[in-house]
């Protein structure tokens, strides 16, 4: 169990991002996001083609979902579902998160917190396959 952020501070940024190991070995980027009365968290891509919620800039968000940048999609931030968009039909892959007099775990048996933030992936932006 790992101590990530509060379930204050996620309401009112409107997400947080961190890295962490996952099932498979691989870095994976978690966003932590407002959920009612508390939080979710998700793997930190959209199910169509692999594009990052959070970019470094914050989740966008309205109205309780999660809106991929890349084509539109939105997904409801309570149960990562999806019912519009280039990925209708899907669900975002959880994390398993817990909340203790208002502390935000990771408490996910499948990821290990690595770090803060991002990872240190320089890869595309979600606008531009282009590299510089």
């Amino acid at each position: 169990m790992h101590q990530l952020t509060t379930v204050e501070q996620v309401h009112d940024t409107g997400s947080y991002l961190f890295t962490a190991t996952g099932p498979h070995g691989d870095r994976e980027e978690v966003v932590v996001v407002p959920c009612e009365d508390g939080v979710e968290a998700w793997v930190n891509r959209c199910t169509h083609e692999n594009q990052r919620f959070d970019t470094g800039r914050g989740v966008p968000m309205r109205d309780g979902q999660l809106i991929c940048p890349r084509h539109g999609s939105l997904f409801d931030a309570c149960e990562g579902d999806c019912d519009n968009g280039e990925a209708a039909g899907t669900t975002l892959p959880g994390v398993d998160v817990a909340e203790r007099h208002g502390t935000v775990f990771l408490v996910d048996d499948d990821y290990e917190f690595d770090h803060e933030g991002g990872t240190d992936d320089d890869g595309p932006s979600s606008t531009s396959h282009l590299q510089l």
